[in-house]
């Protein structure tokens, strides 16, 4: 199935080609008083759109319907509908709200050594190089 502005543009393309406007109109099923027909649908969102992706940016944090209500203060009344739609229609979103790393309270603290033989650490990279070193030296002597 295909949309009807597609098939207008089909019936457009066939007239081109030397096909008359009433027999294309006939071929594509598009009615002849439809071919004329532009949408004022991008005239009429076009200033509430502007508008809106300068809230948006002006507001990160806010949403569609907290912006809709911004534009109806500046004159352009909608619906949830027609905000939400004009919303994703300019691609605007949200940024992603990240969770706060929290402190864990419960886990104790390490407590600092006051005392001989508490922390015992072992180097295993110098004891590598130790070992290699003196294997490469060979036997004393």
């Amino acid at each position: 199935m295909v949309s009807v502005p597609v098939r207008r543009d089909q019936v457009a393309y066939a007239t081109r080609q030397g096909l008359s406007q009433r027999r294309s109109c006939t071929l594509m099923k598009v009615a002849r008083s439809a071919i004329g027909y532009r949408s004022t649908r991008a005239v009429r969102d076009g200033p509430a759109l502007a508008r809106m992706a300068v809230l948006s940016a002006q507001y990160p944090r806010y949403g569609y319907r907290r912006i809709r209500v911004f534009l109806g203060r500046d004159g352009h009344q909608m619906s949830v509908g027609r905000a939400y739609r004009l919303w994703r229609a300019a691609g605007l979103q949200l940024p992603c709200k990240w969770p706060r790393k929290r402190v864990a309270v419960a886990r104790p603290r390490p407590q600092a050594p006051c005392g001989p033989n508490q922390v015992w650490s072992y180097d295993f990279v110098f004891d590598y190089c130790a070992k290699d070193a003196f294997s490469r030296a060979g036997p004393p002597g």
